[in-house]
């Protein structure tokens, strides 16, 4: 019998820690299970490291938040990820809100934090390869799409969840994620144009 993914046995943790209602002890095991690569992602869609760690903070803050009524409408991951789209977008707009020290206010949170951002993978930090710069030039919407679907191989399903928000109701993932399947074939085709324009320069 095969072993468990190491991703599917930290969603598992995640979700039994809920059930617990060990919230604090769930948001910890998702952010170390899950930081690393979510900081990458940040690091590569925002203007500096400094907007990457405000959103990162805010998406920790946030899923604190969210976990007691989460109800596995999606993987966890999926759930952090559409978190930290949304802190982006926050980050992007200049939104600030008054209340945004609960990371510092949570010991074991700001700890899991600082822990993720300073152990996060040196291969997710270097983004300066020719297929990274290629990357940034898409839009927002799809690089997001490459990203979930290539670097993290997430279901159709999350990832409608992700674009769509906490909101979205079954029948919208559903649909969504078939049109996210045709917009990747779109994207892909016009990620491989463009590899191929640059390495013919």
């Amino acid at each position: 019998m095969s072993e468990p993914s190491p991703l599917l046995s930290d969603d598992a943790e995640v979700r039994m820690r809920i059930l617990r209602r060990d919230h604090d002890g769930a948001t910890v095991a998702a952010i170390r299970a899950y930081g690393p690569e979510l900081i990458g992602w940040l690091n590569g869609t925002l203007r500096s490291e400094a907007d990457a760690h405000d959103a990162f903070s805010r998406m920790s803050e946030q899923l604190w938040r969210s976990l007691p009524s989460f109800d596995a409408r999606c993987s966890v991951r999926a759930w952090c990820y559409m978190l930290a789209r949304q802190a982006a977008a926050r980050v992007r707009s200049g939104a600030r809100h008054k209340h945004e020290v609960l990371v510092s206010q949570v010991p074991s949170l700001g700890m899991a934090v600082s822990a993720a951002w300073s152990t996060r993978s040196r291969a997710e930090r270097q983004l300066n390869n020719v297929y990274a710069e290629i990357r940034r030039e898409l839009d927002e919407d799809d690089q997001t799409l490459l990203v979930l679907r290539v670097d993290r191989k997430l279901e159709w399903r999350d990832i409608a969840q992700v674009i769509l928000g906490e909101d979205a109701t079954i029948e919208e993932t559903t649909r969504s994620a078939a049109a996210l399947r045709k917009q990747f074939e779109r994207v892909k085709q016009r990620l491989k144009k463009l590899v191929a324009e640059r390495i013919g320069e």
